[in-house]
């Protein structure tokens, strides 16, 4: 059982690598060229090692994000560099800003696992996390024989630690089904990616649980894709935002730093993810990691969670931009 948070703060690539993304953000006007993209997100990556980041996740359908890790990390070379990526998911908006339709398509067939894995592969052995992307009950994926089985063909092969990410109120069903899955005896999952913050928690006993068994836990999502930040859109977080702007004054930090930090301390699992989409946001992001957040300051946040049905809906009707 974990007494002191070891939390590792991770860089994931989801908004370096596709022009629009569901985000609340204020850089409306940066130059959404992919040339313009892959020099931020180089220069974000090469930032973010700099300051001891050394986790990277990314996926096929983060736009370049995947390809952009893959030279990135060809031309850095880092030995200590750990990289995880998913598959499951393509990309189909073609960098075409205001995309009318889904930007990406969700596909769990072995002929997808197949055709995504080989080009993921060409980053092992830096590559340490494969992930099914979004695994849902209606993707049928944790009951396809024959997706599991090749999963299992690959982390035989490989070492890869296999996971799965989540998102949706069912969550943590979704994981107590991943957790009893077994090939030749063998748990087939080591990892899990989960939305988790400070209005989403209704995961904590079971990743309590997951990391007690040893396997990896990875946060996403931990800014509640922006919506920790103070916005008349968001009307019902009005008492949310004046606990999160009390914390940031007492510790000299921006909000993010606040909602990161609590996942780190309440949660305490192997990563949190930053989702920066430029070096300031990522030097924000990273003071997290230069304060602790007392008992009665976690128990304040611990009460802004919300019911995951609410979360859930709200996330969905959130806009690409």
């Amino acid at each position: 059982m974990k007494t002191t948070s070891t939390t590792k703060i991770g860089l994931g690539l989801a908004a370096l690598g596709r022009p629009e993304y569901i985000n609340i953000r204020s850089d409306k006007d940066i130059d959404k060229t992919e040339d313009a993209f892959k020099i931020t997100a180089f220069s974000v990556l090469d930032e973010a090692y700099k300051r001891g980041v050394r986790y990277f996740d990314t996926a096929p359908s983060y736009g370049k994000g995947e390809a952009f890790l893959q030279e990135w990390h060809a031309q850095t070379q880092h030995k200590d560099a750990v990289l995880g990526t998913k598959w499951g998911y393509t990309y189909v908006a073609n960098w075409e800003l205001g995309y009318s339709g889904k930007h990406e398509i969700k596909e769990h067939s072995l002929e997808k696992l197949v055709e995504q894995w080989q080009v993921s592969k060409a980053m092992l052995p830096s590559l340490k996390y494969y992930q099914v992307h979004s695994a849902t009950f209606d993707s049928g994926i944790l009951e396809n024989q024959a997706v599991l089985k090749e999963l299992f063909r690959i982390k035989e092969a490989t070492g890869l630690h296999i996971g799965i990410s989540t998102s949706g109120e069912n969550q943590a069903a979704i994981i107590e089904e991943a957790l009893k899955i077994e090939i030749n005896g063998i748990s087939l999952f080591d990892s899990f990616q989960v939305s988790y913050n400070v209005f989403e928690q209704s995961t904590f006993e079971v990743l309590k649980a997951v990391m007690n068994n040893g396997k990896t836990v990875i946060i996403k999502e931990a800014l509640a894709n922006g919506r920790v930040f103070e916005s008349e859109q968001f009307p019902q977080y009005k008492e949310a935002y004046v606990v999160l702007k009390e914390l940031s004054e007492k510790y000299n930090v921006e909000v993010d730093a606040i909602a990161l930090r609590f996942v780190m301390d309440h949660l305490q699992p192997d990563y949190v993810l930053s989702g920066a989409s430029n070096i300031e946001q990522l030097k924000a992001n990273l003071k997290a990691n230069d304060f602790q957040l007392d008992a009665e300051d976690l128990q304040n946040l611990n009460t802004l969670a919300v019911k995951p049905s609410f979360y859930w809906e709200e996330r969905s009707a959130l806009d690409w931009n």
